[in-house]
C-alpha cells in the first residue's frame, strides 16, 4: 500500500504520489438521517474519510471501512463520487490509516458502514464539487452559479470552457471548505441505485488484490501456536527438544496462550509445533460436554429471569384460558468459519510496531498491538487488508495480540502468525448455543393473545443493570406482532465456551425460534401464517409490505405438488426482510427448493450488491439451519475442518 498522509480535518495541503491535488478532511455527524430509520444509531465519529484529487486526474478515495466481501468499498466510493461527480473509470481507493482524531472508531460492526456513511460522505463529495468549482469560476473570472460539472470537468458556458478536476484541485486546496454543500436531487443520481460493477472485482480475480494472508515482508518469519485443547486451560510444562530439531524451526517460545514455533516457513512452524511436547492445566472447563450444557440451559429456562419486556400479563392471561400452547427451541453453538483463517503480520522495532492484518476492527486491532508490544497506540501503525471472510471472527483480535507479542520477542524481524483450519475452528468465540422456552394462548376466535419467551444464552457482551443482555433476546425483545401480552426473560447461562458476534448476531437463533413458535399457534388457532402475520402486522407498514410482496412473489399457499411452505419476517437494524422457503420431505430427508425474498433496507446504494448479500446470506444461514454445529466433549471442541463443519457447497 502507498504512503498515506494524515492530514487535520479542516486543512487542505498538497501532497506527493499521484501529483499535486485536492486533499479534502471533512466532519462526520453523530447521526445519518438513513440510520435513525433504524433500531440503532449510526456509528460515532469524527472525521470519516478523505478525497485525493490528483493533478493527473486520478480520484482517490481512501476507505476507513473493512472489506471483507460485502461491497463497502464500491458503495462507499459510489456516495463519494456521486455527489463529486468525477470519472468512475479513474476512481481508486486505498485503505486509511487508523488515525482517531481524524476517524473516531474505525471498524465494522452491526451492519452499520453504509448507514453511518450515507449522509457525511455525500456530504463530503458535494463540498469537494463546490470548491472546484468555485477554483474554475476564479480562473475565467466567471459566476460559479453559471458553471456546472460533468464526469471529471467543470464545464462554463461558452463552448470550449472545460477544465479538468486535475487541473484544478491545487486551486481548490487553497480554498476554505464550504459550508453546507447542497447534495443532488435524488432525481439526476447517475451511480446511486444503480447496479454498478464493483471496484474489486478484477483485482480479486487477478490475485492482486492482497488479503492478510498474502502480505509478504523482507526477512519475515513464519509463526504457529498450540494452544490448549480445553478452553480456560493454560501450559503446565512443556519440552521444545524434538520441535527444535525440525528443519527449519527458528525458535520456540511461551506466550500468554500458548507456545509459539517459529520457522522459516509456515510449513516449518507448524510442523515443529507438532513435535513439541506440551503438559496442559485443562482447568475448571475439562470436563465439559454437549449434553450436560444443554441440561443446564432447560434448567433454567424453567424458571423466571431478568426480564426484557413486558406487555400486558401474559401470567394472569395464560391462567385464564384453556387454549394453551408451550414449545421449546434449541440451537447449538457455531462457528465463523470463514476461508482464510486467522492470521497477521507484525514488527516490532524499538519504539515502534506496524502490523499487517485482515480486520474487521481496525482500532481494536491497533490497541492490541499496543499493549503487547508495551508502547502507546500512537506508535502503531495498522496496514488494512481485504479479507476472506469474517462474519464478525475478526472483529476480535486476540490474533493480533499474539502475534505482537511473538513478534517482540523477537525485536526487528516481522512475524507472520498463521492459524490452520483446524485453530480457526477449535479456538474461536462462538455463535452462542441458545434455549428458549415458549408459552403462548389463543382468544375465543383462534388469534394469538400471549406470547411468552423464556432465554437461556451465554452473553454476546456485557449485560445491562437489568440483567439483560439484549443481543441475546433481540429479535424476540424486539417483536413488532400486536399481541395483547408478551413477556421476554433471559437468563445468562455461561458455560465456559468462547462466544461472540456471529452475522446478525441474536437474531439468527431468536427469529427462527419466534417464526416457528407463531407457525405453531396458527395451526393451533387455524389460521394461515402469512394470513395471521398480516393481522399481528397491522402496525408495522414496512414489514407488512415485504410480507405481502414475497407470499406474492412466492405463490403462497399453492406450491408444487410435494413441497411445503414455511414464512418468516423480521426487521434486523432497520432492514424490513420477508422469506418464504419451499422444502420438500422425502424418506426423512429435508430439501429446499427455493428461498424467496423481500427487503426493504431504506435507500439502495447498489441494488447488485444488496441481491448478493441477500443470496450469500440465504447460503449462510441455510448452511447453519442444516448442517452447522459445534459440540463440546471434555471441554473440547470436536469439529476441526469442513469434513466435519460441513457448509453448502456450490453445487
Amino acid at each position: 500500500m502507498s504512503a498515506i498522509t494524515v492530514v487535520n480535518r479542516r486543512s487542505f495541503l498538497r501532497t506527493g504520489g499521484i501529483g499535486l491535488g485536492l486533499l479534502l478532511g471533512f466532519t462526520l455527524p453523530e447521526r445519518s438521517k438513513l440510520a435513525a430509520q433504524g433500531r440503532r444509531p449510526a456509528v460515532a465519529a469524527k472525521p470519516g474519510a478523505y478525497i485525493h484529487i490528483g493533478t493527473d486526474d486520478t480520484v482517490t478515495f481512501l476507505i476507513t471501512k473493512a472489506e471483507m466481501g460485502q461491497g463497502t468499498v464500491t458503495s462507499l466510493s459510489m456516495l463519494l463520487a456521486e455527489e463529486l461527480d468525477c470519472d468512475w473509470a479513474k476512481v481508486r481507493t486505498e485503505f486509511a490509516p487508523v488515525d482517531p482524531a481524524s476517524y473516531g472508531m474505525q471498524g465494522v460492526v452491526g451492519s452499520a458502514s453504509i448507514r453511518s456513511s450515507w449522509a457525511p460522505l455525500r456530504q463530503a463529495g458535494a463540498s469537494a464539487r463546490v470548491m472546484l468549482l468555485e477554483a474554475a469560476a476564479h480562473r475565467w473570472g466567471a459566476d460559479k452559479s453559471q458553471l456546472r460539472t460533468e464526469r471529471g470537468f467543470v464545464v462554463g458556458t461558452s463552448p470550449n470552457q472545460r477544465l479538468s478536476y486535475g487541473s484544478l484541485s491545487e486551486a481548490a486546496s487553497k480554498l476554505p471548505l464550504p459550508a453546507n454543500a447542497p447534495l443532488k436531487d435524488p432525481k439526476l443520481y447517475s451511480l446511486i441505485g444503480k447496479p454498478v460493477k464493483r471496484l474489486d472485482t478484477r483485482d480479486k480475480v487477478s490475485g492482486q488484490a492482497k488479503f492478510g494472508i498474502d502480505a509478504r515482508i523482507p526477512g519475515m518469519v513464519y509463526a504457529s501456536i498450540a494452544r490448549c485443547p480445553v478452553f480456560g486451560g493454560k501450559v503446565s510444562s512443556f519440552d521444545d527438544t524434538k520441535a527444535k530439531a525440525i528443519p527449519g524451526v527458528k525458535n520456540v517460545l511461551q506466550i500468554s496462550t500458548g507456545v509459539a514455533v517459529v520457522g522459516e516457513n509456515t510449513w516449518a512452524a507448524m510442523q515443529g509445533r507438532k513435535a513439541l511436547e506440551i503438559k496442559w492445566d485443562e482447568g475448571p472447563n475439562a470436563s465439559q460436554n454437549s449434553a450436560a450444557i444443554s441440561r443446564m440451559f432447560a434448567d433454567l429456562a424453567q424458571k423466571p429471569g431478568a426480564v426484557a419486556k413486558q406487555t400486558g400479563d401474559a401470567e394472569k392471561a395464560l391462567a385464564a384460558t384453556a387454549k394453551k400452547l408451550s414449545a421449546e427451541y434449541e440451537a447449538p453453538y457455531l462457528s465463523h468459519a470463514p476461508m482464510e483463517p486467522l492470521n497477521c503480520t507484525a514488527v516490532v522495532r524499538g519504539d515502534s510496531c506496524e502490523i499487517w492484518a485482515s480486520t474487521q476492527m481496525q482500532s481494536g486491532s491497533r490497541d492490541a498491538a499496543a499493549k503487547a508490544a508495551g508502547l502507546t497506540p500512537e506508535n502503531v501503525k495498522v496496514n488494512t487488508l481485504y479479507m476472506g471472510g469474517g462474519f464478525g471472527r475478526r472483529a476480535r483480535v486476540d490474533y493480533v495480540g499474539e502475534t505482537v507479542e511473538i513478534a517482540k520477542a523477537i525485536p526487528g524481524v516481522p512475524v507472520k502468525l498463521t492459524w490452520s483450519r483446524e485453530d480457526d475452528m477449535q479456538h474461536d468465540f462462538y455463535r452462542p448455543a441458545s434455549y428458549v422456552k415458549f408459552g403462548g394462548a389463543l382468544d375465543a376466535e383462534g388469534w394469538p393473545s400471549v406470547f411468552t419467551a423464556r432465554v437461556a444464552c451465554p452473553s454476546f457482551g456485557a449485560a445491562r443493570g437489568n440483567g439483560v443482555d439484549s443481543t441475546a433476546v433481540e429479535g424476540l425483545h424486539t417483536l413488532e406482532y400486536r399481541i395483547p401480552n408478551l413477556t421476554v426473560d433471559y437468563h445468562r447461562a455461561d458455560a465456559g465456551i468462547p462466544t461472540s458476534y456471529w452475522r446478525a448476531v441474536g437474531y439468527t437463533q431468536n427469529t427462527f425460534f419466534a417464526a416457528s413458535f407463531l407457525d405453531e399457534l396458527a395451526a393451533a388457532g387455524g389460521k394461515d401464517p402469512v394470513e395471521l402475520r398480516k393481522r399481528l402486522l397491522a402496525e408495522s407498514p414496512r414489514l407488512l409490505g415485504v410480507l405481502e410482496v414475497v407470499a406474492a412473489k412466492a405463490g403462497w399457499g399453492a406450491p408444487p405438488p410435494g413441497r411445503f411452505q414455511g414464512v418468516a419476517v423480521v426487521n434486523n437494524i432497520g432492514s424490513f426482510t420477508a422469506q418464504v422457503a419451499e422444502v420438500s420431505v422425502t424418506q426423512g430427508k429435508l430439501r429446499v427448493h427455493r428461498v424467496v425474498c423481500a427487503v426493504d433496507c431504506g435507500h439502495v446504494v447498489n441494488p447488485a450488491i444488496v441481491r448478493q448479500q441477500i443470496e450469500s446470506g440465504i447460503v449462510f444461514g441455510l448452511s447453519a439451519a442444516l448442517k452447522g454445529a459445534i459440540t463440546i466433549d471434555r471441554g473440547r471442541v470436536q469439529q476441526g475442518n469442513f469434513d466435519s463443519y460441513d457448509v453448502l457447497r456450490i453445487d
